[in-house]
């Protein structure tokens, strides 16, 4: 097994600023190193590595104090830092917030300030502020339930095993998690933890999540109640296999976790720290099915909506949650790096400081061409670099990704994507001139995307003539509908499509409809669906369009003519090829949506 590297960047200067963190939020976390026993993988410039460790080989002279952990997202404190020059890699489980805010030149607008101006205390004083900390729970915890040992310890708090003395649980083993109130220092500290239960709660139902039993309270703490996982933690696993996964188990794991966060997104809920520690094993048998715990960062999120909150795990982190402005994809990408590790154990983006982590992510290209890479399936490698790829437009959904031909198996179902929804409301936003150019890029698709298209159109279960229209969209979310589901808001979507109220999509059309030119112009063959595409639309959609006219279709001022002009041909007046293309990607997503601050 070889070492893996990144390809060279440039990711940490002196006296960085670094924080540690002991514990990685789920239950069986106890005995991780620094490290966490996966290979790290520096970015490659030279054999000697540029970042030489003052601390000598198998010595603990760190000068990191022990202990050190960050408090909980949003929480409004401040994490405990200390300036140093160079020291060992940190923690994958570090919590990345603080460092952010601190090498920002100025404070911004939203959560993150807010909460760093809270300050612990009324008025900086240093006395807490008079919090309402009842959260309307059940209060017969300790009748209920008797304590054993702890089973980890995150940023949140801590998880214990117990026994249910009584109730419908009676003599079974559970996981508790126990949350300070004494932690609980801002009315955002106390909102993340009603907003944890309420997700919980609310994504009950899929068998790849941890399943959620109740949650109690006193006046100290509050208890979450969730089913007790004694397989012990993904990342456990792939030590115990030398380092990485056979590619054929890795699909087994792949499929699992890809399975229940496309629940998530469908439901509106981004988890937003995927990683191994987060999913647990529930036996220690080798086909034991896995499950996703830690929710503690996770959010609601509306189909349309941007976060900007910086949260995660550096080592898993997306590169537009560092830019503050993300979606959904952002899980994709960590789970992108989890599929890294599983088929080469190493990470594919590291350095010896956070900040540095951070530089990589954003700058650095995984590496392909080490071994274990060139015996991997070329499928493999184009499902992992289609989730790593920085744009965020490009990645695939984790609905698509279960039709990849890496993991693509027709007896197993696919879940609904968000995602057409999403695609549907634009196109039907959309000029004749526009839809025309989509329509000829649908008729250029190959096979493998043509799977998903028709995994989604039957899941709309369309009618005796075959098309679909708005009862069909309403009628499959009301059929996957939770509670999450209805609290980020995702049915209001519907609203967008009242066209279809009036008028049904047959297939070719819904293909049209449901086709992003971003996730296409990733693929290998673009360059030929592309100039097939064009043909078509050469056929049966171009047409003579002046530059005024292309202007006002794509919405855009008098500054963008001349750019314009290039895209139209001069012989006849009708779209060239750069024109064609150009036109399928519309405004760019950065200029047409207004961050949420």
């Amino acid at each position: 097994m070889g070492q893996c590297y990144a390809k060279n960047v440039t990711v940490v200067g002196e006296n960085e600023e670094v924080i540690e963190n002991n514990g990685g939020g789920s239950y069986n976390n106890q005995n991780q190193t620094s490290n966490n026993g996966v290979r790290n993988t520096p970015n490659r410039s030279s054999s000697t590595s540029p970042w030489p460790s003052p601390y000598p080989t198998g010595t603990n002279n760190s000068p990191l104090p022990g202990g050190v952990t960050p408090s909980p997202a949003r929480s409004g404190k401040s994490t405990p830092r200390r300036l140093f020059g160079k020291f060992p890699p940190p923690s994958p489980a570090k919590h990345i917030r603080a460092a952010l805010r601190k090498r920002t030149s100025k404070p911004k607008e939203g959560p993150i300030p807010e909460e760093g101006s809270e300050g612990g205390g009324a008025g900086g004083g240093g006395v807490e502020r008079q919090l309402d900390k009842s959260f309307g729970y059940r209060k017969d915890f300790m009748n209920k339930y008797e304590l054993g040992k702890e089973v980890g310890r995150g940023h949140f708090g801590h998880t214990c095993s117990a026994k249910a003395k009584k109730g419908e649980l009676k003599g079974h083993e559970v996981a508790v998690k126990i949350i300070s109130k004494a932690k609980m220092t801002t009315a955002i500290s106390i909102e993340d933890v009603r907003r944890e239960v309420k997700i919980l709660k609310g994504l009950a139902g899929h068998r790849n999540m941890v399943k959620f039993h109740d949650a109690c309270e006193d006046a100290n703490n509050v208890y979450i109640i969730m089913e007790l996982c004694e397989g012990g933690e993904l990342l456990d696993r792939i030590l115990s296999r030398g380092g990485r996964y056979p590619e054929h188990d890795a699909k087994t794991i792949i499929v699992q976790i890809l399975g229940v966060v496309a629940f998530c997104h469908l439901q509106g809920v981004v988890h937003r720290d995927l990683k191994p520690e987060n999913f647990l094993f529930t036996t220690r048998d080798e086909d034991a099915p896995l499950k996703i715990i830690d929710f503690g960062l996770s959010d609601f999120i509306r189909p349309d909506e941007r976060l900007n909150d910086i949260v995660g795990s550096a080592y898993y982190v997306a590169p537009e949650v560092l830019h503050r402005s993300y979606s959904l994809e952002a899980d994709i990408w960590s789970i992108g790096v989890i599929t890294y590790i599983l088929l080469c154990g190493s990470r594919p983006f590291w350095a010896r400081t956070e900040s540095g982590i951070f530089r990589a992510v954003l700058r650095a290209d995984p590496n392909f061409e080490d071994l274990p890479w060139p015996v991997v399936s070329p499928e493999a490698k184009d499902f992992v670099k289609r989730f790593l790829n920085k744009d965020h437009r490009k990645r695939m959904t984790a609905a698509q990704a279960l039709t990849h031909p890496w993991l693509r198996d027709e007896h197993r179902p696919v879940p609904l994507d968000i995602l057409i929804y999403k695609l549907v409301k634009s196109y039907l936003r959309a000029t004749p001139f526009k839809r025309a150019a989509l329509k000829a890029l649908s008729r250029a698709l190959t096979e493998d995307e043509l799977v998903y298209l028709r995994a989604q159109f039957k899941l709309l279960e369309p009618n005796r003539d075959g098309k679909v229209g708005l009862d069909n969209f309403k009628m499959a979310l009301v059929r996957y509908s939770t509670d999450a589901m209805k609290e980020s808001r995702v049915p209001d979507i519907l609203s967008a499509l009242e066209a279809l109220a009036y008028r049904k999509m047959d297939f070719e059309e819904f293909c049209a409809a449901s086709i992003s030119t971003y996730q296409l112009e990733a693929l290998d063959g673009w360059e030929h669906i592309a100039s097939t595409a064009f043909e078509f639309f050469e056929h049966e959609g171009n047409k003579i369009i002046s530059v005024e006219e292309l202007a006002r279709e794509m919405n855009l001022g008098l500054s963008s003519h001349t750019i314009l002009s290039d895209w139209i041909r001069q012989a006849d007046g009708k779209l060239s090829f750069l024109g064609y293309t150009k036109f399928l990607h519309g405004v760019t997503i950065r200029s047409s949506v207004t961050r949420h601050q």
